[in-house]
């Protein structure tokens, strides 16, 4: 998945080109994993050849789509500065752009081969950046001192997963959907305690 580092930067029309076809393959895959090439690139408005032109094979496009929705799910990330924003911002910026992520490019996600190098570098930088912004959470009192951050963090990971799934339509939705998921992460379903 790693772009070599030969590799010429695509021109505006082409990167436009494998973009909608990208995106093609991301909705026609999810709705129907056995869809042909010619079916994409129908949905793509381009010629199968040019697909072709583009992805060697449907593997070839499988794996690009899978780099797409790798890079985007970083950029989702860095795009909420879980490093500099206030933790409870960043927290909740982080929680509705990877749903979006998740929602949007479901197919991709599902096809990323975690044994890749350039998958792993990514998912490495992500997991170390969301041990800091937990323990940021922490120190800033959004989670109890004796927190077990790494127990936190799985869980957090668990509601995004079952959040992506109700797949909300809407910015409005996955927003809503997002609150709610951290809310659950730091306030829990119990009641006040009682005397």
């Amino acid at each position: 998945m790693a772009i070599p580092a030969s590799a010429k930067p695509l021109r505006a029309d082409t990167e436009r080109t494998v973009r909608a076809i990208l995106e093609a393959a991301e909705r026609v895959l999810s709705a129907n994993p056995a869809a042909t090439m010619e079916q994409i690139a129908e949905a793509a408005g381009v010629a199968r050849t040019t697909v072709h032109r583009r992805f060697a094979s449907r593997d070839a496009l499988i794996t690009a789509l899978a780099a797409w929705a790798t890079r985007r799910f970083q950029e989702a990330v860095e795009a909420a500065r879980p490093e500099t924003a206030p933790p409870a911002v960043a927290l909740y910026q982080v929680t509705a752009n990877v749903l979006r992520v998740k929602i949007g490019w479901g197919f991709a996600m599902g096809a990323i081969a975690t044994d890749d190098p350039e998958v792993a570098r990514v998912h490495a930088e992500v997991l170390a950046g969301c041990e800091r912004l937990f323990a940021r959470a922490r120190d800033a009192g959004l989670l109890r001192p004796d927190t077990d951050l790494g127990w936190a963090r799985r869980v957090y990971y668990a509601l995004i997963h079952e959040a992506a799934a109700e797949a909300p339509a809407t910015d409005a939705a996955v927003d809503a959907l997002a609150t709610r998921l951290v809310d659950t992460l730091l306030r829990g379903f119990g009641g006040p305690a009682t005397p």
